[in-house]
């Protein structure tokens, strides 16, 4: 009972940023979306570490420079970037469906990273994960709710997050979490912040209500909240935590179908089923 509401909760919340990103993307461009909760976030968890908490000997080294720059690059810029930018070209479903094939992307790369071989279950499930993807598509490219364009950035986007979450694991971090998160996520605003300035469609951007609530729920419920949740399930039990992954994508497409419309087929419920089973798969020892 200890996992089952708050694990109910985290997928819930975390399956739930798609469509957030999906209205705020409606109202101004993905990119200033994403600038502007890049540097709420990451200055309101710096300011709350450094001037309330007022953590002592956390102000990172030359190293923890250089470290810090190139998880926000995977991690931040990278990553989300690509998220907002492809939830302008594919539906909320599929973003929140490509999520869910994160630890199978990572368990390959952990793998390339120590130089070992891949283990058939890993690289079975990463197969069905993508598969289950291309299912769940294939309806939507035909219908407009997806570009093949869009599902390439979603690609990048999940490759890039695999490898941050590679990457940290790598590190000996002696930075609080707080810290690490509110710098890698403000500095990831930063190296956003060029391509923003070039591509942002200011002009035709609105900060309405919408906007702004898009932003508010990214921050709190889904960065904050969201997060919080599932350090508690990891510390609980990291093996059946990682099994609420499992419900992100059906939340997904239930946000979908009911606040944007998005339609579910027979190809959206047995791609899905190909996800979960790849993810069962690839989690398999």
């Amino acid at each position: 009972m200890r996992q089952l509401l708050p694990g109910f909760l985290f997928a819930a919340l975390w399956a739930s940023a798609s469509v957030a990103t999906k209205f705020g993307v409606q109202s101004v461009h993905p990119l200033i979306l994403a600038n502007v909760r890049f540097f709420i976030a990451g200055g309101g968890m710096l300011l709350f570490a450094y001037g309330i908490q007022r953590t002592q000997n956390a102000w990172p080294t030359r190293i923890e420079w250089r470290q810090l720059t190139l998880f926000a690059l995977l991690n931040t810029t990278i990553y989300l970037g690509a998220f907002v930018l492809a939830l302008k070209q594919v539906s909320a479903g599929i973003g929140s469906l490509s999520t869910a094939t994160n630890p199978l992307f990572i368990a390959l790369l952990s793998a390339l990273w120590l130089r070992r071989m891949p283990r058939w279950n890993e690289a079975g499930g990463l197969t069905l994960g993508l598969l289950g993807v291309g299912i769940a598509t294939y309806p939507l490219l035909q219908n407009s709710y997806a570009t093949v364009s869009g599902l390439l950035i979603l690609l990048i986007g999940m490759i890039s997050v695999s490898a941050a979450t590679v990457y940290y694991a790598s590190i000996q971090w002696r930075l609080p979490n707080l810290v690490i998160n509110g710098w890698q996520v403000f500095i990831g605003g930063l190296l956003l912040l060029p391509f923003t300035l070039v591509s942002g469609g200011f002009a035709e951007s609105q900060y309405d209500g919408r906007f702004w609530a898009s932003v508010f729920w990214l921050i709190l419920p889904v960065s904050v909240a969201a997060l919080q949740l599932w350090f508690y399930l990891i510390r609980q039990d990291p093996v059946r935590a990682s099994l609420w992954l499992f419900l992100c994508p059906i939340f997904g497409f239930a946000y979908s179908y009911v606040l944007m419309g998005e339609p579910i087929t027979l190809y959206t419920i047995i791609g899905t089923a190909f996800v979960i089973g790849g993810l069962w798969l690839g989690r398999k020892r």
